[in-house]
């Protein structure tokens, strides 16, 4: 046998030569360029974190925001103790007062209560789109950009298809197809989205796999499921989870719009999409019925995109 011959006998673990390397460096390879540095295991700079967060008000700002409905959709009582759906006739139509801060609507319930109960409707279909959104895009656009050919092609074809199609429109006829409800909502505002999420998946994925190391990891042997989970998956995902922090406000205004047209959850269920759709009658005596959950809803969805921004290119720059 010659020798070349009993080179490609061996196999060698590509666990190992990264192991060797890292050792041989004394710290940790940087699997995004191949050069020794800071790479994924390094440790998260918690003082630097802070001083970022601190430069930024709008930032902080849009955390505290994200926080307190984060908070609001787990814990309602920690905002208020009334009952969303209990109403005292008398008060009808009150205004916005220190007592009632959003006032009350036009069964006499307190609108702010039903703003913060509400929330947890809305936050739960939105985490479900994003999540049916995260998983199957992602998995469509990983299958497509690491197996390439045929493949690659049929499900990209897919993916402009869905591309083609308004986003409302076919969260609009899948509800329809699906039936009223919230998680049947969050499910169509999450299809709705795959196609994006597809695309962004599959261009990282080609970027990462013609990156050096991952033809390394290859020519020392590794089987593709240690390629995959070990060097394209985790270089790959960054983009996706930013493109899924900016769905997040996409996916609130889809819901809210879907239950603004009577897809959601029925009434008197206090979804954000109702809330606005049930004042919208009685704009003339009493805008806050339809401004002060509509506020809630626009500031919700600009704190996640400022989020995003941050995440996406303020802090990328910062490193």
């Amino acid at each position: 046998m010659s020798q070349s011959q009993s080179l490609v006998d061996v196999d060698v673990d590509v666990d190992d030569v990264d192991d060797a390397a890292e050792a041989a460096l004394g710290r940790p390879l940087d699997t995004r360029t191949g050069d020794p540095g800071a790479g994924p295991g390094r440790r998260v700079d918690v003082r630097r974190v802070l001083r970022f967060v601190s430069r930024r008000p709008g930032l902080l700002l849009s955390v505290a925001v994200l926080v307190s409905v984060v908070l609001a959709s787990f814990w309602p009582d920690l905002f208020t103790s009334r009952d969303p759906l209990a109403g005292v006739p008398s008060q009808n139509f009150r205004g916005p007062s220190a007592d009632r801060w959003f006032g009350t609507d036009e069964l006499g319930r307190d609108v702010f209560s039903r703003v913060v109960h509400g929330a947890q409707l809305s936050l739960k279909a939105t985490l479900i789109a994003v999540l049916v959104a995260f998983v199957v895009g992602g998995l469509l656009g990983v299958v497509a950009g690491f197996v390439g050919r045929w493949v690659d092609d049929v499900l990209m074809r897919f993916v402009d298809v869905l591309l083609s199609i308004p986003a409302l429109f076919l969260s609009l006829a899948l509800v329809t197809a699906l039936g009223y409800g919230t998680v049947k909502v969050a499910v169509a505002v999450g299809i709705a989205s795959v196609a994006s999420f597809a695309r962004v998946a599959r261009a990282e994925v080609l970027r990462v796999r013609q990156a050096v190391f991952v033809e390394a990891s290859r020519s020392c042997g590794a089987r593709w499921y240690s390629v995959l989970g070990r060097h394209v998956l985790p270089n790959a995902a960054g983009p996706v989870i930013v493109l899924a922090t900016l769905d997040f406000g996409s996916s609130i205004l889809a819901v809210s719009a879907l239950s603004f047209l009577g897809y959601g959850a029925p009434p008197p269920a206090p979804e954000w999409g109702t809330l606005i759709s049930e004042g919208r009658n009685y704009l003339a005596n009493a805008w806050w019925l339809t401004a002060l959950p509509g506020l809630a809803i626009a500031a919700t969805v600009l704190a996640t995109n400022r989020i995003a921004r941050a995440l996406d290119g303020e802090w990328s720059r910062q490193r």
